[in-house]
């Protein structure tokens, strides 16, 4: 079976960046972020559960609101758990299902929530990607177009940088300063020999 990688890394950090690399070198990338969207938009027994929770503005003709769901699960540490404890059992599940069908010699599965959705299990790596969180936070604001305040908060609803680190087997630096892609390159060979191993 293919060497299953994990890749995490807070809001902003680039881990979105990183993924891409890792498709452009052949490797099938399952965007865990995505597929949780979709699964809120296309599973039937979700979208009831998500419309009982946070009641019937969850969804805008028949598509998950995420304005309004981020602005109640950001600013509500149990109103995240409870989603969480919805999507998160739904898209694990989902990921299972697909790197059973990969055929490559590694496969990676980007999410933000890794080791907090309890998706880490059974994989045999874990890639973190950091950057400094003034760079994290202007990119964010840069990106989604909202305010410091509201990237700090999401930031708090994420694991702690230096534990994160700490959970992670191998890091990369995304500071601008340092080349993001000889650090891909290098994890790539690195996996190569490693499932040629196996």
């Amino acid at each position: 079976m293919a060497l299953r990688i994990g890749l995490t890394g807070g809001i902003g950090s680039g881990k979105s960046t990183v993924a891409n690399i890792f498709k452009v070198l052949g490797i099938p990338v399952f965007d865990a972020d995505n597929a949780a969207k979709n699964i809120m938009n296309e599973d039937e027994v979700l979208r009831a559960e998500i419309i009982k929770t946070f009641g019937e503005d969850a969804y805008t003709d028949n598509v998950l609101n995420r304005k309004y769901i981020a602005n109640i699960v950001f600013n509500d540490a149990f109103k995240l758990e409870q989603l969480n404890a919805i999507v998160h059992p739904a898209t694990i599940a989902s990921a299972e299902k697909w790197v059973q069908q990969q055929q490559a010699p590694y496969t990676i599965k980007e999410a933000a929530l890794l080791f907090e959705s309890g998706s880490a299990a059974g994989l045999d790596y874990i890639i973190g990607v950091f950057a400094p969180q003034a760079l994290r936070i202007k990119r964010v604001m840069e990106r989604d177009g909202i305010s410091r305040e509201e990237v700090l908060s999401r930031i708090g609803n994420q694991i702690d940088e230096d534990i994160k680190k700490r959970l992670c087997d191998f890091v990369l630096v995304n500071d601008e300063q340092q080349l993001l892609i000889p650090q891909v390159l290098a994890l790539h060979q690195k996996f190569i020999e490693i499932a040629k191993e196996r």
